[in-house]
């Protein structure tokens, strides 16, 4: 789904659709599109997920409000019942097992899409997670700007699952691209 004055947002595996709670989760970034749209703004992921905050602890998501140890979202992993490390992350929604990260410029260009994708499958009782990516990533006038929400979607998760070498743990992945 997309259209240029809006988020785009696409669901892995592709032959399946988001459940409501995910909806949800994109309606929140609808919401907030106009004050987090990367055509416009270079808004860090910290500035976009405190414009999603109050939608998504509206549907339950446990949200990380700031750097403090109190303040941050924790998912552990478990080995054999015990703690063996733990996760921090965006958002959570414990109920569905779902786990938010927005990303901004890093996302892409240091692979942290990548990192989000490895946590999420070693945290315990997650079952989505969802990726928050920056449609357009550009530093100062004169570069080229970077299409990132393309880059993670058609290079990296259309690939992944179309090929049968990997099968993650989790029951899909939804990227939005704000």
């Amino acid at each position: 789904m997309s259209s240029k004055n809006s988020v785009e947002w696409r669901y892995f595996p592709p032959v399946e659709q988001p459940n409501d709670t995910l909806r949800k989760v994109i309606d929140a970034f609808e919401a907030r599109y106009e004050s987090i749209r990367s055509d416009r703004y270079q808004r860090t992921s910290n500035e976009v997920l405190a414009e999603l905050q109050s939608s998504l602890k509206a549907e339950g998501f446990q949200v990380e409000t700031g750097k403090t140890h109190s303040e941050k979202v924790r998912i552990d992993v478990l080995l054999d019942g015990k703690l063996l490390k733990y996760f921090e992350v965006d958002a959570f929604h414990k109920a569905q097992g779902i786990v938010l990260e927005v990303e901004a410029g890093r996302g892409v260009e240091n692979n942290q899409f990548l990192k989000d994708i490895f946590e999420a499958c070693m945290m315990d009782n997650v079952h989505y997670l969802v990726i928050g990516v920056r449609k357009i990533y550009s530093v100062g006038h004169k570069r080229t700007p970077k299409l990132h929400f393309k880059t993670v979607t058609d290079k990296f998760l259309r690939v992944l699952y179309a090929s049968p070498r990997l099968k993650l743990p989790l029951q899909g992945i939804l990227t939005v691209g704000y």
